[in-house]
């Protein structure tokens, strides 16, 4: 770790470090690469070129323009035939947990699961596969995607898997369903309260059902069994090649669980070569940790590959598991309004705390309450335009502080598959009006304010072309509805990609050193089959990705 004035000093020893332009003739070796054939999205504007080379020499863009130029300034290079390609900026993922993608990867997936018998049968066929009595956890159940939508039982999982204690995230994470024996080991019964900012969800006679809602899913969790560090390790590196393999040059990890650890993991990656794409990593808003932290300072690797600057605040829960905090009960439930995850007055001193030591502060807010709360104490605690402080998600707004957040200069950092997974059921949970300030992207933009995309996996799926598609056009995969949901609040492609290149940058403060095509900035690229700018816009999705390039080198390379 370092503290900040040697985290200036290693960002000014980098951009000394730059590359000039190679003089013709110059000498080349292995460490230079020459990117050549395709159509690349260069420049500031991310205008797509036909014909366009690029020469990258020690992980930094050294030359972009005409072949015959590049030839002369690389003689000798690696070439990269790029020939009926879309070399693009490399995509990032503004918001995502990759440890938590690692450990779905490594478990039950329940993502997609149209019924709770469906669900249910995953778990019993996984509980075939380990050893009886040991701990079975997953996650990607959603209630909202069933005929009948309502949350499953312990019941259900007692009949099913009576040898395991289970506990099974919600698709979102904001919600876990445990069996009785998971409950029984945790002492969980009819006399255990609510805990602040959490619901436990009970039967008729006042029993915990099993499901259990925000800070209450932490009376399960804090007795399931943790991986071994060689676990977590292998789970990490599994994610991390699943990004680059999805076209991901990086990603924004929005939280995970021991972060001591998961950070040394990450840097143990990178001495050993086998961290292929960046992350910019947001600490948890533990008071311990933060202590620690803002005594030494945000953390710069020399090359980017791990950034840890930004601190991470929970206003409140999930839409989907109605622990959005609202500022009127919900339409679909009136005797609810959400939940409070964290305090106001708390979110307004962690957030004095950490922009004071120089930590940007990222505030989990989905429901108008919610975003009201997180502005509201970015207000009292000073922030600036300069300090990029973000609200994650913002996914229901009121209208009036969609502007005060493009005029306090706060980056909304969404994630578009959210609004094409919602869709069926969100206006129903908020009603005709609150929709307006949902999901809106366009009004965002059009304010004046800044977004930065991603898809929050493992709650969507992790491909980021899966996001620009849904941005676009707001429809499913199968093109429903006919012309787009609230298609008002489509983007354009051009503002889609800047959504996962240049604006997850300058949500990193890496908007000088990535996001654009240009000389001098780092080498990351994500090149594509195809003219993707012409390609329809119904197949976005199925965009295919042919190489990744992190700092120059491959990442990933397609069959």
């Amino acid at each position: 770790m370092m503290n900040r004035f040697a985290l200036a000093l290693s960002i000014l020893l980098i951009a000394a470090c730059t590359n000039p332009p190679a003089q013709p003739g110059a000498a080349t070796t292995s460490d230079t690469l020459l990117i050549h054939g395709g159509i690349a999205w260069i420049g500031p504007d991310q205008r797509p070129s036909p014909g366009s080379a690029i020469v990258v020499r020690k992980g930094r863009i050294d030359f972009v323009g005409p072949l015959a130029e590049a030839e002369r300034r690389a003689p000798g290079a690696r070439r990269l035939d790029a020939a009926g390609m879309t070399v693009l900026p490399g995509l990032v993922d503004s918001h995502a947990h990759v440890d938590g993608l690692g450990t779905v990867l490594d478990t039950v997936d329940l993502t997609g699961t149209k019924s709770v018998d469906e669900v249910i049968a995953r778990i019993a066929e996984y509980a075939k596969t380990v050893p009886a009595g040991s701990w079975i956890t997953g996650r990607g159940w959603d209630q909202n995607d069933w005929p009948v939508r309502e949350y499953p039982t312990a019941a259900l999982l007692d009949a099913a898997v009576p040898d395991h204690p289970v506990c099974v995230s919600r698709v979102d994470g904001h919600a876990s369903l445990a069996n009785s024996a998971a409950m029984k080991l945790a002492g969980i019964d009819a006399t255990t309260k609510d805990p602040e900012g959490g619901r436990i969800l009970r039967d008729a006679s006042g029993a915990p059902s099993g499901v259990f809602i925000d800070n209450a899913e932490g009376l399960v969790e804090r007795v399931i069994s943790e991986p071994s560090r060689e676990v977590r390790k292998a789970r990490l590196r599994k994610a991390l090649e699943n990004l680059a393999s999805h076209g991901l040059t990086g990603a924004h990890e929005a939280g995970s669980r021991g972060p001591d650890e998961l950070i040394a993991l990450y840097r143990e990656l990178i001495d050993e070569g086998a961290m292929p794409t960046r992350v910019y990593y947001m600490l948890p808003a533990d008071d311990a940790l933060l202590d620690t932290w803002i005594a030494s300072g945000p953390l710069v690797d020399f090359g980017y590959k791990l950034t840890v600057r930004s601190v991470k605040i929970y206003a409140d829960g999930a839409l989907g598991s109605r622990g959005a905090a609202m500022l009127e009960p919900y339409s679909d439930e009136p005797s609810r309004k959400g939940l409070l995850v964290t305090q106001p007055e708390q979110v307004e001193t962690i957030a004095k705390r950490a922009a004071d030591a120089g930590f940007q502060v990222a505030t989990h807010a989905i429901g108008d309450r919610g975003v009201r709360i997180a502005l509201d104490a970015y207000a009292k605690a000073g922030a600036k335009a300069e300090d990029r402080f973000r609200i994650e998600h913002f996914q229901v707004a009121a209208l009036d502080d969609i502007d005060r957040l493009a005029k306090m200069g706060v980056i909304a950092a969404m994630q578009p598959t959210h609004a094409t997974s919602d869709m069926p059921w969100a206006e129903e949970r908020v009603g005709p009006e609150r929709i307006k300030g949902a999901y809106a992207w366009r009004k965002v933009l059009d304010a004046g304010g800044r977004l930065a995309l991603g898809s929050d996996f493992p709650v969507e799926h992790v491909n980021p072309f899966y996001g620009i598609h849904s941005a676009v056009t707001r429809q499913d995969h199968d093109g429903h509805p006919p012309g787009g949901w609230t298609p008002s609040e489509k983007l354009s492609l051009a503002e889609a990609v800047r959504g996962f290149t240049l604006d997850p940058a300058f949500a990193a403060f890496e908007d000088e050193t990535r996001g654009t095509i240009e000389a001098g900035k780092w080498a990351d690229f994500t090149i594509v089959d195809g003219d993707f700018a012409n390609a329809p816009a119904s197949e976005i999705w199925k965009t295919k990705v042919r190489y990744t390039i992190v700092n120059g080198e491959i990442a990933y390379k397609g069959k």
